[in-house]
C-alpha cells in the first residue's frame, strides 16, 4: 500500500488532536506505556512532579513479592530501563540531586528484584549498571557534602549482596573527592571492627544455614569493605594500599598476582611485579587451567624490564603448553630474521605431533592455518573424534576450497560418529555433510589411500543400511 513514510516530520503534520487520538490509542491497555505517557505528561510540570510520579512508582515496585517470571523481568527491565533515561533527561541537567537521589534508589530496589527473579541473563544487572553509569555522568555536579555523600556510598556498598553498588565508590568519587575518601576510610575501618547486621545474618542462615551463618555474613562483609578500599586506593594512585588488602600468600594467587602486578607496573615498580608473577608461576607450576592474565603480565614485567630473552622464552613457553596463535607471533617478531623462519618450522613440527589432536585442530582454526589443519587431518585421521562437531564441522567449511580431501575426512568422522553411536539429533547435519562429500569428490583427484567417495557411501548402505532415519534425511537434503 502506497503512503508517506513514518517519520517525525510527517507524523507532526498530522496535527496534535491527531497524534492525541493515535496515542491513546496504542497506549490502551498497556500498563507500562501508559506510566511511560503520564511521566512525561508530568515533565510538564516541572521536575518535581516528575520525581512524585517516579517515587509512586518505585515504592510499588519494592512492596510487591511475587516471583518474576523471565517475560515479566525483560518487561520490568525496560521500564527501569526508560525510568534512567527519564530521570537524566528530564530531572538532571536542572535538578541533579533529585536525580542522583532516585537513580539511588532505584539502584537500591536491585536487592529486593534480584530475590524474586533468577537473573541468569543479567537483565536486571544490566539495566542497574545503566543507572550507575547515569550516576558516574552526574557526579560531578552533586552539591551534596562529601561527607553525607561517603555515608551513604558506605552503607550501599558494604550492605550491598548483589553487586549492584560495586562501581559505586568510582561513579562518585568525582563528588566525593578528598574529604569523601577519608570519611570512607574512617567508616571502613570502624565496619572492620563491628559485627555483621542481624539482617545479614539472618540472609546468610537462609543460604548456608543457622550454625555458618554469622561468620560468613561476616566474611562476605569484610571482602566488600577490602573492595571498597581497593577501590579508594585506585583513584588515589596508593599501590601500597591495594596491596595491603591482601596477605603476602594471597597476593601470589593467580587471581590476584596480574591486577598486582599491573598496578606496580603502573608505578615503575617492574622487579617487585616480576617476583609476585613468578611467585604465582611457580604455584600454578602442574595446573591444567589456562590463566591468560597470568601469563600477560609475566610478558609485560619481562618487557618493562627489557629481558628480551627471558621474554622471547617466555612467548615460547606459552605457544608450546597452551598452544596460543597470538604467543607465537608474538615470539617470532622477536626473532631475529631466518631464525624466525626455523622457529615456524619447529611451531609446525609441535602441532603436528600435539596430543590430544583436537587441541592441536583448534589452534590451527584459531591461528588461523588451513594448510596446517589439513596436514594434520590427513597424517592422524584414525585419532579424530567425530563427536567434536563444534570444532570439525566449520573447521570442514574452512577446509572445501583449498584442501577438500581434509575436509571430506573430517565431515566422514562426524557422519560415521553419528551412524555408529546411534545419534538420531545429528542425522542432519550427517545427511547434510554426506551431500557435501559428494560436492568434493569433483575436486578430489587422488584420496591417498582413504575409500573413494563411491565406495565411502556404498560402506555406509552397507554398514547402516538398516538406519532409515539417516537414509530419508539424504533424500530430503
Amino acid at each position: 500500500m502506497a503512503g508517506k513514510a513514518l517519520n517525525k516530520a510527517n507524523l507532526m503534520a498530522l496535527g496534535t488532536e491527531t497524534l492525541a487520538e493515535l496515542l491513546l490509542e496504542t497506549v490502551k491497555g498497556d500498563a507500562a506505556r501508559q506510566r511511560r505517557v503520564r511521566l512525561v505528561l508530568a515533565a510538564g510540570q516541572g521536575v518535581e512532579a516528575v520525581a512524585v510520579d517516579v517515587r509512586k512508582r518505585f515504592a510499588t515496585i519494592r512492596k510487591a513479592r511475587s516471583y518474576i517470571s523471565r517475560k515479566k523481568q525483560r518487561t520490568l527491565a525496560k521500564e527501569l530501563s526508560e525510568l534512567t533515561e527519564l530521570i537524566e533527561k528530564r530531572i538532571a541537567e536542572s535538578a541533579p540531586d533529585l536525580a542522583f537521589d532516585l537513580l539511588w534508589e532505584q539502584l537500591h530496589l536491585a536487592r529486593g528484584i534480584l530475590e524474586r527473579t533468577d537473573d541468569a541473563w543479567s537483565a536486571i544487572g544490566d539495566v542497574m549498571h545503566q543507572a550507575m553509569e547515569a550516576v558516574a555522568r552526574l557526579s560531578a555536579k552533586l552539591t551534596k557534602t562529601p561527607e553525607d555523600l561517603a555515608e551513604d556510598v558506605f552503607d550501599a556498598v558494604v550492605g550491598d549482596v548483589f553487586g549492584t553498588f560495586e562501581h559505586a565508590v568510582r561513579a562518585t568519587s568525582d563528588a566525593l573527592g578528598a574529604s569523601g575518601m577519608a570519611r570512607l576510610k574512617t567508616l571502613a575501618r570502624e565496619a572492620a571492627e563491628a559485627p555483621a547486621p542481624e539482617a545479614e545474618i539472618a540472609l546468610y542462615a537462609v543460604l548456608t544455614g543457622a550454625s555458618r551463618s554469622e561468620a560468613r555474613a561476616k566474611a562476605a562483609r569484610q571482602r566488600r569493605i577490602h573492595l571498597l578500599l581497593q577501590d579508594l586506593a585506585d583513584l588515589e594512585g596508593d599501590v601500597d594500599a591495594w596491596l595491603a588488602q591482601y596477605t603476602p600468600q594471597q597476593l601470589t594467587a593467580e587471581t590476584v598476582a596480574p591486577a598486582a602486578a599491573d598496578r606496580l607496573l603502573q608505578a615503575g615498580r617492574a622487579e617487585e611485579a616480576l617476583a609476585l608473577v613468578e611467585a604465582a608461576l611457580e604455584r600454578r607450576e602442574g595446573s591444567t587451567r589456562d590463566r591468560l592474565d597470568l601469563d600477560e603480565s609475566h610478558f609485560a614485567c619481562l618487557e618493562a624490564l627489557g629481558r628480551k630473552d627471558d621474554l622471547i622464552a617466555a612467548l615460547w613457553e606459552r605457544f608450546e603448553t597452551r598452544l596460543c596463535p597470538a604467543a607465537l607471533q608474538r615470539h617470532l617478531k622477536l626473532l631475529p630474521d631466518f631464525e624466525d623462519i626455523e622457529a615456524e618450522d619447529r611451531a609446525r613440527a609441535h602441532i603436528l605431533g600435539y596430543h590430544p589432536i583436537q587441541s592441536a585442530l583448534l589452534y590451527c582454526q584459531r591461528a588461523p592455518d588451513l594448510s596446517l589443519a589439513a596436514q594434520l587431518v590427513l597424517a592422524r585421521y584414525d585419532e579424530i573424534d567425530g563427536e567434536a562437531y563444534e570444532l570439525l564441522s566449520p573447521l570442514a567449511d574452512d577446509l572445501s576450497a583449498h584442501h577438500p580431501l581434509a575436509a571430506v575426512l573430517l565431515w566422514r568422522a562426524m557422519i560415521d560418529f553419528a551412524l555408529r553411536r546411534g545419534r538420531t539429533g545429528r542425522y542432519g547435519h550427517a545427511a547434510r555433510h554426506l551431500m557435501a562429500c559428494t560436492t568434493a569428490d569433483m575436486s578430489i583427484e587422488d584420496y591417498a589411500g582413504h575409500p573413494s567417495h563411491y565406495a565411502y557411501v556404498e560402506g555406509l548402505r552397507r554398514n547402516y543400511g538398516r538406519k532409515a532415519a539417516f537414509w530419508e534425511r539424504l533424500d530430503t537434503e
